[in-house]
């Protein structure tokens, strides 16, 4: 097909990249070890390690866990939220020949038991604060061996401390407490007594299982290979090499890191990106905290600003935020959730950069389509795609439809995973007989190429940039015994973008909305917990009894307008 949107790519960007100038994410990140080997890699509190403390560090952990006996391509979990720990542990697990399992540290004990068992992983490695969860269902799991990392491992606080910046903490879970388990520090000593055998990788080796939902409501392992994910870090590259040559001069690229390392945005985007071009993460534990995140920006000059429109909105509103230095800002990239006008044109009255909307899923990376970094205007699309990236707009019958015409967004380009986790049959569904994936979001092309998302195929709401899907939250109220039956859909929310909303038919009478609530909070992560209850005495089904989700919502809609 003819990319009619290469006529809108800026100066220097190429119309295509080369993957393969990589063997495996780990030759890209060991090239850039030595080549920043002198600067900081990552900053967290005032704490900082150097490109060759990641180096040396991430040998030694990769070195401890090639000793405990697993084999090549066994499946690592990692369970922190943005703290040095994460990059060093992620670095090691690739390294060692190993795969990376990404989970949410804010999981509930059904949800991690779910992605552990699912993925194989037989190692976890997680901070204190979260230990509890994985106390819960190690044993129902495959897991063998457990590294639990403190805050002060690295950064010389006690725990104490650390509960005041790192959300949901019930209990500290001493290392030796767990089945197999010892601490972050200990590995690291360990493993500097170890020979590490450096594994032979190739680009069809499995990197990442990057977990998402899906109309079922399993949450599946999106298989992303080291091919896939270089290419996307190149394709990132690229695409800001404009704005990155543009005055003025930096000596070294810093990225605020505030969304989570476990989400594949921040994975690519920040973590990855940044290692590339010898950049400098600040990590944000926790930027629910607004007064503390603001505080931490104003130690430093950033250059490159990755977030979704709750968090730009959040900074913005508060007081202390005008008066931060923004001269050295570069880029600000949207994505996860839709970036609303106001929100992007206040965002440029107080920073004097313009956030350059995105667009991609777990599946692919992350990034599919851009607006160009050095954009002056707010175009209200998702872009066009980046290099080596193939966009079709397709009807129910998988035909491409005319330009300006509604579809759903099917792409291609080896940033595109290799399939779900063992699960062959749900890979099919979402693939085209000519190897496009189908995203399952409903968008128009205009005549330059550019992309508006103008619906949503699958149930799935987004909330605050994460997924969440109706079918696992129905299944968890479902559960409750006051519930004869019930719907989810997702609503319009002026903070998140969209909220959860369930309709309950209730079997016991005395049911209140503060319940299904509470017993939604034991069971779900803060973000899948619905926000609205609404109490029904029946909901709408097709003559086969499906309950109709549709039909929820067009109610909502028209009651709105």
């Amino acid at each position: 097909m003819e990319r009619i949107w290469l006529k809108q790519y800026p100066p220097g960007v190429p119309a295509d990249i080369e993957p393969t100038q990589y063997a495996s994410l780990v030759d890209l990140l060991e090239e850039s070890f030595a080549k920043f080997a002198d600067r900081k890699a990552f900053i967290c509190m005032d704490k900082s390690i150097s490109y060759r403390d990641l180096d040396q560090m991430s040998v030694a952990l990769a070195a401890y866990l090639q000793g405990r006996g697993l084999q090549r391509g066994a499946r690592v979990a990692i369970m922190m939220p943005n703290v040095l720990q994460y990059p060093i542990a992620t670095a090691a697990v690739l390294r060692a020949g190993f795969a990376v399992v990404n989970v949410n540290p804010l999981y509930t004990p059904r949800e991690l038991e779910h992605q552990l068992k699912d993925s194989g992983a037989e190692a976890i490695i997680v901070l204190e604060n979260f230990a509890h969860t994985v106390e819960q269902v190690i044993t129902k799991t495959s897991v063998k061996h457990v590294i639990v990392a403190s805050m002060g491992d690295l950064l010389g606080f006690k725990g104490v401390i650390v509960n005041l910046v790192v959300r949901r903490v019930k209990k500290m879970v001493p290392a030796w407490s767990l089945p197999g388990a010892v601490s972050f520090n200990d590995a690291l000593s360990a493993g500097r007594g170890l020979t590490f055998n450096k594994p032979k990788l190739s680009p069809g080796d499995v990197a990442f299982l990057q977990y998402t939902g899906g109309t079922t409501g399993v949450s599946k392992g999106a298989t992303l290979l080291h091919r896939n994910i270089v290419a996307n870090v190149l394709q990132n590259d690229a695409w800001l090499q404009p704005a990155l040559a543009a005055p003025p001069h930096v000596d070294q690229l810093m990225i605020v890191c505030a969304l989570p390392l476990y989400h594949i945005f921040a994975l690519t985007a920040c973590y990855l990106l940044a290692v590339r071009a010898g950049g400098c993460n600040l990590l944000i534990p926790n930027p629910r905290d607004i007064a503390g995140f603001v505080k931490e920006l104003a130690k430093y000059q950033v250059n490159s600003f990755p977030a979704v429109n709750t968090l730009y909105n959040g900074l913005m509103h508060h007081p202390d935020f005008k008066k931060l230095d923004f001269s050295k800002l570069k880029i600000s990239n949207g994505g996860g959730m839709a970036v609303q006008r106001p929100v992007a044109e206040q965002w440029k009255a107080v920073t004097g950069c313009f956030i350059a909307e995105g667009y991609g899923l777990s599946e692919t990376s992350p990034t599919l389509t851009c607006n160009p970094a050095t954009t002056n205007d707010f175009s209200g699309s998702i872009g066009i795609p980046v290099p080596s990236t193939y966009i079709s707009i397709r009807d129910d019958d998988g035909n491409e439809v005319p330009l300006g015409q509604a579809g759903e967004i099917c792409a291609k380009g080896p940033q595109v995973m290799s399939g779900y986790w063992n699960r062959p049959e749900e890979t099919a569904k979402v693939m085209t007989a000519d190897g496009y994936f189908r995203t399952g979001d409903i968008g128009v092309m205009d005549e330059k190429g550019y992309t508006k998302i103008v619906d949503r195929k699958k149930d799935m709401i987004l909330v605050s940039g994460f997924n969440v899907y109706p079918n696992e939250i129905e299944e968890v109220i479902a559960s409750h015994p006051g519930v004869l039956e019930c719907a989810v859909i997702g609503i319009p929310d002026s903070k998140s973008g969209e909220a959860v909303k369930a309709f309950v038919v209730k079997k016991d009478q005395n049911l209140t909305a503060e319940a299904v609530i509470k017993f939604c909070h034991e069971q779900l992560t803060g973000y899948k917990v619905p926000k609205h209850i609404e109490f029904r005495t029946d909901l709408p089904k097709t003559n086969v009894g499906k309950i109709l989700r549709r039909q929820l919502r067009d109610e909502k809609k028209a009651e709105a307008a």
